[in-house]
């Protein structure tokens, strides 16, 4: 294992010796009978043996003085301790890791940002989609502006493939479209990247190079996405063409997109 700086040594001790004190010990006594235990929180033992390494290690890390652990201890020390996704990602940091990728993105999105969305309905379309690229959900101004999603098919829901019908011509216009299936096309190579195994995008590439040249062409350049605003002129089935400000917003635990239409002028 490499030397890691002193400074981040001792910043992942002391979280370490926090998060440790800070658990309930096992077994804790029924009310009204005396613990023996000096010590708040889990012993540096009890923590060892749940991460399944040494406590002369444990003790080492907590003490900065241990060099840097590999990813294998990071992921038993979250596990230990029972971190959610953002404290183990603080964990990996602090160790001077990158925190781990995500096997797939979070199925639901939360409560509250669907309370926002529906806020939002008589005023800014929003949308929000998953690492996918799967619409998860879209407020009643973002259905009146982009059309009701396609009523059938496997990826009916998929903002790549949406690019490549009739209706993103329609809603976009034929220069606008086309600026939207090159980026789109980026954007499914980057989800790619974070989620190379996953069947579903790959199955996605497969369709689209065997029904869409333009998708073929587009594919062969190798452009990963990284655009995250725009300006949008779309058309709106009763007010005509409008032009927005779009902006997308990451939910970096969940992997969801929010992605939302503000009136530009």
């Amino acid at each position: 294992m490499g030397v890691v700086p002193a400074r981040i040594r001792a910043d992942l001790g002391e979280y370490l010796r926090h998060r440790r004190t800070a658990m309930a010990p096992p077994d804790r006594p029924a009310a009204g009978r005396v613990s023996r235990r000096r010590v708040p929180g889990l012993r540096r033992q009890e923590l060892a043996e749940a991460a399944g390494i040494s406590v002369e290690y444990y003790t080492r890390l907590e003490q900065g003085r241990a060099p840097r652990p590999s990813r294998e201890v990071l992921t038993a020390l979250a596990r230990a301790f029972g971190l959610a996704p953002g404290a183990r990602d603080h964990v990996f940091r602090l160790a001077g890791e990158l925190p781990p990728e995500p096997l797939a993105p979070d199925s639901e999105i939360r409560p509250g940002l669907l309370r926002l969305l529906r806020g939002l309905d008589e005023t800014v379309p929003v949308t929000v989609h998953d690492g996918r690229l799967d619409v998860l959900a879209r407020n009643a101004a973002a259905a009146e502006l982009l059309g009701p999603l396609p009523g059938a098919g496997e990826y009916r829901r998929n903002i790549v493939h949406h690019g490549f019908t009739a209706a993103a011509r329609h809603v976009l216009g034929e220069e606008g479209a086309d600026r939207y299936a090159r980026w789109a096309t980026a954007e499914l190579r980057s989800a790619l990247g974070r989620y190379p195994d996953d069947e579903r995008l790959r199955s996605l590439v497969a369709d689209l190079s065997a029904s869409s040249a333009g998708f073929r062409d587009l594919w062969t350049r190798g452009e990963v996405a990284t655009g995250r605003s725009a300006e949008k002129h779309l058309h709106h089935p009763l007010r005509g063409w409008l032009t927005f400000q779009s902006e997308m917003l990451h939910d970096t635990e969940r992997d969801h997109w929010i992605v939302i239409y503000a009136p530009a002028g």
